[in-house]
């Protein structure tokens, strides 16, 4: 059996960073995820100057691509406008690498199936070992499941289903779009430039609303991508979208149960207006880290909330 003060189940965002501030701290810790990285993710990968800031990274010091904009074009049922900003663009497949890699910790690809407590200890599949347990799994965390799902149930009405791709495309417009509540869709969509010639596109909305209409998020996305050839923002390619859920904000009033904490997607942070994930992943990786190291209470509830006042004033020093 594999020992170790601290196991994160999760080497995302939220995992990967919980992970780099424990071995800044000098705490045992391993990681645990079902997948092998680098790894394909069609999320939009936008990030916020205080991302940056909360990891610790200078642009110039990030060895992938990363695309900044100066402006986002919103547009609210057909209203437009751009607000100058500083945003960035990364890849998701690369980013999350790097920070697995910096957080200089060992990595099991293994999948999680079974996690009791014993003896102040939490045993899962007969193989780990630890004291302390970090779920950063995502939306089907199996921390969140065993632990949580009972005393901190999500709220169904903030369930985001999305449909999103990214590609290689000789793209001729840099700019970022988002669309809200376009031919009435309960969410967005939008157009993302990446680095190295990647385009990424994608639609979100909430699920029940959408189920209260009799419409799919597939029924929005074709809507979409002809509004994409319309606009010749997209042309000439054949679409295959991956479909992935989450949720948004939640008033998520147990964080910590015996040793157990959640963190990002498995707690259900998205911000209420954008449904930013990375943002709040790393914040609440940090969180849980600061918890363990100082052997206090784990609370999510300075994580942040919403996305649009960080878009207005990005330089503000959070």
């Amino acid at each position: 059996m594999t020992d170790s003060e601290v196991i994160v189940v999760g080497g995302g965002p939220a995992g990967s960073t919980c992970a780099w501030k424990l071995k800044q701290n000098n705490i045992e810790t391993i990681i645990l995820d079902k997948k092998t990285f680098p790894g394909h993710k069609v999320c939009a990968g936008w990030i916020t100057p205080k991302v940056l800031k909360d990891i610790d990274l200078k642009i110039e010091n990030y060895p992938h691509s990363i695309l900044t904009f100066k402006k986002l074009h919103f547009s609210f049922k057909g209203k437009k406008f751009a607000p100058r900003t500083c945003q960035y663009s990364i890849r998701r497949s690369e980013f999350d690498h790097w920070l697995l890699e910096r957080a200089g910790v060992p990595v099991h690809q293994h999948t999680v199936n079974n996690i009791r407590k014993e003896n102040g200890f939490f045993i899962i599949d007969e193989l780990f070992r630890c004291k302390y347990l970090v779920g950063a799994g995502g939306t089907h965390c199996p921390v969140y499941r065993t632990f949580f799902q009972e005393i901190s149930p999500r709220v169904k009405e903030q369930q985001i289903t999305a449909l999103g791709e990214e590609f290689l495309y000789d793209y001729q417009d840099k700019n970022c779009y988002l669309w809200f509540y376009d031919n009435d869709l309960p969410g967005y969509s939008w157009y993302v430039p990446k680095g190295n010639g990647y385009l990424n596109i994608g639609i979100g909305g909430k699920l029940a609303a959408l189920k209260k209409k009799g419409e799919t998020i597939l029924d929005h996305w074709n809507y979409f991508v002809k509004k994409l050839e319309s606009l010749s923002l997209v042309n000439n390619h054949s679409f295959g979208p991956q479909g992935y859920n989450y949720y948004l904000r939640q008033n998520v009033n147990v964080a910590e149960s015996d040793h157990a904490l959640i963190t990002g997607d498995a707690a259900g942070l998205a911000t209420l207006d954008m449904g930013e994930g990375i943002g709040p992943a790393v914040e609440s990786g940090i969180l849980a880290a600061k918890a363990i190291i100082n052997g206090s209470r784990h609370s999510l509830k300075s994580v942040t909330r919403h996305s649009y006042i960080r878009i207005l004033m990005p330089w503000l020093k959070w």
